[in-house]
């Protein structure tokens, strides 16, 4: 493990920075018969500032399961970077047309035909109240050879940087 980050500015910085990179996350909430469901979502907020967002129709299932229960988890992998993020937050559902015309990307269009009148649309907001993230700045290839040491040596590996960040 590396040094803590000096502040926790910094490390909020690191985990929105971390999110932006991958973009594409895995959004879990809980189904109304206890299981924990995953499914892929694009982040759709560029300045991470404790909230993120994504477009979803209203009917959908994960909306449903957060109008039950609105803790939630955001898991993001980067694995050019060798980068991973974790962000546990409560979700809200609502559509606010002044933020959805902020949010708005021209490729949407592939999942929401009518754009933002598409009928259905809303928003689910993240409010996240803690993060954890992990960010090793080795090559897949080195972090592969110091698993295969610890394998012999019996030592855990070194497996680069883990913070944890409260909002």
């Amino acid at each position: 493990m590396s040094d803590q980050p000096s502040s926790v500015a910094e490390a909020r910085a690191r985990v929105t920075g971390l999110a932006r990179a991958a973009r594409i996350c895995m959004l879990t909430t809980t189904a109304l018969d206890g299981r924990q469901v995953s499914r892929p979502m694009g982040l759709q907020e560029a300045e991470f500032d404790g909230e993120l967002w994504f477009f979803a129709y209203a009917d959908s299932a994960k909306v449903r399961q957060i109008r039950v229960n609105p803790e939630v988890n955001v898991a993001f992998s980067d694995q050019k970077h060798n980068a991973w993020v974790s962000i546990s937050g409560t979700a809200t559902e609502g559509f606010d047309r002044a933020r959805a015309e902020q949010l708005w990307n021209p490729l949407l269009k592939a999942w929401f035909p009518d754009g933002l009148d598409t009928s259905g649309l809303t928003l689910i907001k993240v409010h996240a109240s803690s993060a954890e993230y992990w960010d090793s700045p080795n090559s897949t290839v080195v972090n592969l050879l110091d698993y295969a040491r610890a394998a012999v040596t019996g030592r855990p590996p070194t497996a680069g940087e883990n913070h944890e960040v409260t909002y």
